[in-house]
């Protein structure tokens, strides 16, 4: 009997936001498998696993995740345990994270053999523009994912809880859109269901006018520009919003 497909969500807390000038402290894994009735679901219990990051953990990064100098002083080096969470082997498709672009900065392609990612911030985007926002934690309580074990999910900002919710989310989306649909999302910058700020923060991209659109496509933030890129095509002809619970794309 074949094996299932698992795709792996990966967690780091680390000492800062980009190596090499900072590095991971911690790794948490949680796998999400095909069954044999075709829907995804949690597989094993995860892991979690403490990293010497070779550098002492500003204050500043251990007030959000409390991981102490002392606590993984005599763990692994990175170099040394990531392989053995992120290297592929033929059951594992794809790895996945909530904001993958952080990890992937640690997780490079040399360590995971030029894995594909799957961000479930940007998916969460496209099939739950709904949300009062976004975070890994607003999508668990505004969601409340079928079959979450609350306190399994905790502390938020330690590596394996925060791998544990995101691999519900990971779930959910697998049973309502393709791989392929998932990952080609994960490509693009992410596709913003509001604006963020200023006058119009809150609103949708389509209520909007002309000139405040404008200004949006300079923004310095790519997922912005891509945003108001992506209405400035709408309004031209080159498709129409979709908007609903579940969609909010370019089509």
């Amino acid at each position: 009997m074949a094996q299932a497909q698992i795709i792996r969500v990966v967690d780091l807390e680390t000492t800062g936001q980009a190596p090499p000038v900072h590095g991971v402290c911690e790794v948490g894994w949680q796998d999400v498998a095909l069954g044999e009735d075709g829907r995804w679901e949690l597989s094993g219990e995860g892991g979690q696993h403490f990293v010497n990051p070779g550098r002492p953990i500003p204050p500043v990064t251990q007030a959000v995740h409390h991981i102490l100098d002392e606590q993984v002083a005599d763990a692994p080096w990175w170099q040394d345990i990531a392989r053995r969470v992120l290297d592929p082997y033929p059951r594992r498709i794809a790895l996945a994270a909530h904001r993958a672009d952080f990890e992937q900065k640690f997780c490079t392609a040399q360590l995971t053999h030029g894995a594909d990612w799957i961000c479930t911030w940007k998916c969460a985007l496209r099939l739950w523009p709904d949300s009062p926002g976004f975070s890994n934690q607003m999508l668990r309580y505004w969601r409340k994912p079928y079959g979450m074990e609350h306190e399994r999910g905790l502390p938020a900002h330690r590596a394996f809880p925060d791998a544990y919710v995101t691999a519900f989310h990971l779930r959910d989306m697998l049973n309502e859109a393709s791989i392929a649909q998932l990952l080609e999302w994960s490509r693009q910058p992410g596709l913003l269901p509001r604006v963020r700020y200023g006058p119009d923060r809150g609103r949708a991209w389509t209520e909007i006018d002309d000139d405040s659109l404008e200004g949006f496509l300079t923004d310095r933030d790519e997922d912005v520009r891509f945003t108001a890129e992506t209405e400035l095509a709408r309004r031209q002809g080159g498709g129409e919003v979709k908007r609903s619970r579940n969609d909010w794309l370019l089509l």
